[in-house]
């Protein structure tokens, strides 16, 4: 009895190992995603339509409208995508990092802290959006944001077997 197992128990670690890697790997790719649309996100301020993606007009007013009726409001608008900007892509390193580094070597604090930090700002950021306070395309505008999501919390799913694992090991 005893023999069968310590046989079962490297496969059981195995699948552990092969979670904590694809879960490590699904969180870093989610981290890059945030990075991702940080960058689409500052671009579309300076290049595109000045606003968000899946926003081509504030109530009908484009860019260059508000370009020429109100250029502070513009100023201000382009301050806080800018800021915006710079916190997804901060949050995307840091997401990145925790997983890559941290996770991956089992550090359950690692693993604690790359999850808290995206509930607490998707905790923030998606609920203003189910008011309908102005007039956006739900897909391009949530879609990868969403996306990036599904994949964060996957990989959280799967390297949380592995980190505790490693954890009850040390």
């Amino acid at each position: 009895m005893a023999e069968k197992a310590a046989v079962g128990q490297p496969e059981r670690a195995n699948e552990t190992d092969a979670g904590l890697r694809n879960g490590v790997r699904l969180m870093s790719l989610a981290g890059l995603g945030f990075v991702g649309y940080g960058v689409v996100f500052l671009y579309r301020t300076f290049f595109g339509t000045g606003f968000e993606l899946g926003v081509d007009t504030l109530g009908g007013v484009t860019r260059a409208d508000l370009a020429s009726s109100n250029p502070e409001m513009l100023h201000y608008i382009n301050h806080l995508h800018v800021a915006v900007s710079g916190l997804l892509v901060g949050v995307g390193i840091g997401v990145a990092a925790l997983a890559w580094y941290g996770v991956r070597s089992g550090q359950s604090w690692a693993w604690a802290t790359a999850v808290v930090v995206p509930v607490v700002s998707l905790g923030f950021a998606l609920p203003m959006h189910y008011f309908e306070l102005f007039g956006h395309d739900w897909l391009t505008h949530l879609g990868p944001i969403y996306v990036a999501t599904l994949l964060f919390v996957v990989g959280a799913v799967l390297s949380y077997r592995g980190v505790k694992s490693v954890d009850r090991a040390t």
